[in-house]
């Protein structure tokens, strides 16, 4: 009768756990997802909001611009991951995600009620710049406190799997940025959405940010916090990120270049190439891009509950390889068709090829580093390289195009991809040799 109790009592507590698990990670994905759904809509409306504060210059010059902004906000992503990513090993996951949330709050209401160039005159640029970096400053704390959370939160044996919906919230903010505008593109008038319906997404990324803020502080704290805490582990610092982690740290730098530039190249700038390269009109690339991210987001629990089974490695080499294959031809096709069913296939196939990187790349990090220095570890490194070359991506596509030699965009996100996979080939599968202790 004892031995029933004690099983009974056991399956009820693992039941408990698996719930408050579930519970902790369903909580910390949808802050995650309105946080990216703030720092996305910059991008969706970019071709809307671009003449009110660089009026001067053809389209081109005006996303080349509006795409130099994007990436300074991209700046201070370093700055928010090694002051936030210090937060959160030292005052726990989810007072960091809390935080990052509000400065996002901030950023996207300055941009809501900016005035126009012609009104203010290169005070609206200026505002715009300082929105960015306070936006760019949260997503840097963002991204290693939510791939922290999620990564301690998921149990050993699904780990892959639900540290996936770190990608999956982080597309469903941007394909939300894209329903979003899809929705203002029919129910608005082209005059009215270009003069000011473009500013209503950031006043409701504002409002939700808000609300996000609530969710956030009533969090569970992560059991790796707590126990690296009462251990009384060294404070996580720079200097100690450096001098005792090295390779890690040079690791999530290198394994991140190629993944993050094609990220950006495949789903961020792909909206803006289909308009300005391919000829598609803003709605139908909008359509191509929303169809392509919703089969890209349900693919990233997939890989990641695969990664699971066959490890890690597989999957990031799967992508190198691919991606080192089939960049350029997949570019150069889209460059010159003019279906839009095509158009989305291939664009399907580039998505397809990148989601060995998306999927796994926040738990890969997570179990490189100890539980003390971890969320510093995760952020710092991915912030730089993402600021290197996710953050560059459109700037550096459009300037290979003002320059008359597109293609050449094509070969350099081909050779960085062609860098990262080097990197896959050697380093450890970190789910045979993890960092994460906590089951």
């Amino acid at each position: 009768m004892e031995t029933g109790n004690t099983v009974t009592q056991g399956s009820a507590a693992q039941s408990a756990d698996r719930k408050h698990r579930l519970k902790s990670i369903i909580g910390g994905s949808t802050g995650n997802l309105v946080e990216w759904f703030d720092w996305y809509v910059y991008a969706a409306f970019a071709l809307y909001f671009a003449p009110h504060f660089f009026p001067a210059g053809d389209q081109t010059a005006q996303l080349l611009n509006s795409a130099a902004v994007f990436a300074v906000g991209f700046v201070m992503r370093p700055v928010g991951a090694w002051i936030m990513g210090l937060y959160a090993d030292r005052h726990g996951r989810k007072s960091g995600l809390a935080l990052s949330v509000t400065l996002m709050c901030l950023g996207s209401l300055i941009i809501a009620l900016t005035p126009d160039y012609n009104t203010i005159g290169v005070a609206a640029p200026t505002l715009l710049v300082i929105a960015r970096l306070l936006q760019g400053l949260s997503v840097g704390g963002e991204y290693g406190a939510s791939a922290t959370y999620l990564s301690e939160m998921a149990g050993k044996e699904r780990r892959g799997f639900f540290s996936s919906f770190q990608y999956v919230t982080l597309i469903s903010g941007q394909l939300l940025a894209i329903a979003v505008l899809i929705i203002l593109q029919n129910v608005m008038s082209t005059e009215d959405l270009n003069a000011w319906g473009w500013r209503i997404p950031f006043f409701v990324g504002a409002a939700l940010a808000v609300v996000v803020f609530w969710l956030r502080r009533g969090l569970a704290e992560t059991e790796s916090f707590k126990n690296a805490k009462a251990e009384g582990k060294p404070k996580s610092g720079f200097w100690q990120l450096l001098t005792k982690h090295p390779k890690e740290t040079a690791l999530v730098m290198l394994l991140t270049a190629g993944g993050t530039l094609a990220f950006y190249a495949y789903s961020i700038y792909m909206q803006k190439f289909l308009v300005n390269t391919s000829g598609f009109s803003r709605e139908v690339a909008s359509e191509i891009n929303a169809i392509t991210l919703l089969i890209f987001m349900l693919l990233q629990p997939i890989a990641g509950g695969l990664s699971d089974k066959i490890g890690r490695k597989p999957l990031m080499i799967a992508f190198g390889v691919m991606g080192v294959l089939f960049t350029y031809p997949i570019f150069s096709a889209l460059e010159h068709t003019k279906d839009p069913l095509i158009a989305g296939l291939l664009v399907m196939a580039a998505l397809v090829i990148v989601t060995g990187y998306t999927s796994i790349n926040a738990v890969v990090k997570a179990e490189l580093f100890p539980a003390h220095i971890r969320a510093l570890g995760v952020a710092l490194p991915y912030a730089l390289a993402n600021t290197l070359f996710g953050g560059t991506a459109e700037f550096v596509a459009l300037r290979f195009k003002s320059a008359g030699w597109e293609q050449g965009f094509y070969w350099y996100v081909t050779a960085m991809i062609g860098v990262s996979l080097v990197v896959y080939l050697f380093m450890r599968d970190t789910s045979k040799q993890s960092e994460i202790i906590e089951d």
